[in-house]
């Protein structure tokens, strides 16, 4: 995926993700399925997740190099950076430290949706000082996955939205 598309990607599965919660009502936003988050708790997660990703987009690449280093590898594809991270959750792998979301008011959702909204905007707008050779080159640390290169960090932002959004309409469809 070219950086213009990873851009419009990412634009349009946070575009979805916060439609389905801007109509969404206090009962559905409370409701919490079976030993799972509820799901307004996935709008605190995604915008948990996504914040870390306006930081290091802005940073210096020289910084980022320093902290995490280069890359010795090809990027992955965005399905087999999916198909790993399913991976990675189907062998148990979960949210940790400051990712795990909080039960959050109904009150601030409007908020939270557009802190997402936002943030989406500002990472879209850094991206364009990064070329596609820089997009390979610079590492992220993911919790679940390790070193990431900066497009796979993008791949797995855009999947992540679509992969919450599954769950929070899968939990309220199956109660």
């Amino acid at each position: 995926m070219t950086k213009s598309a990873i851009q419009a990607q990412l634009t349009q599965n946070h575009v979805a993700f916060c439609a389905f919660y801007e109509t969404m009502n206090e009962a559905d936003f409370r409701y919490t399925p079976p030993e799972k988050w509820d799901i307004g708790q996935h709008l605190d997660h995604i915008r948990r997740a996504v914040a870390p990703i306006v930081l290091a987009t802005a940073l210096p690449k020289w910084l980022l190099r320093i902290l995490f280093g280069k890359a010795n590898r090809v990027s992955r594809s965005f399905d087999e950076l999916v198909e790993r991270y399913q991976g990675k959750l189907a062998a148990g792998g979960r949210a940790s430290g400051q990712f795990i979301p909080k039960p959050i008011s109904f009150a601030i959702k409007a908020k939270q949706i557009e802190s997402i909204e936002k943030m989406v905007v500002k990472i879209n707008h850094q991206l364009e000082r990064w070329s596609e050779a820089d997009l390979d080159t610079y590492l992220l640390p993911h919790p679940i996955l390790g070193k990431l290169t900066m497009r796979e960090m993008m791949y797995f932002t855009i999947y992540h939205a679509e992969h919450h959004l599954h769950l929070a309409k899968n939990y309220l469809s199956n109660r």
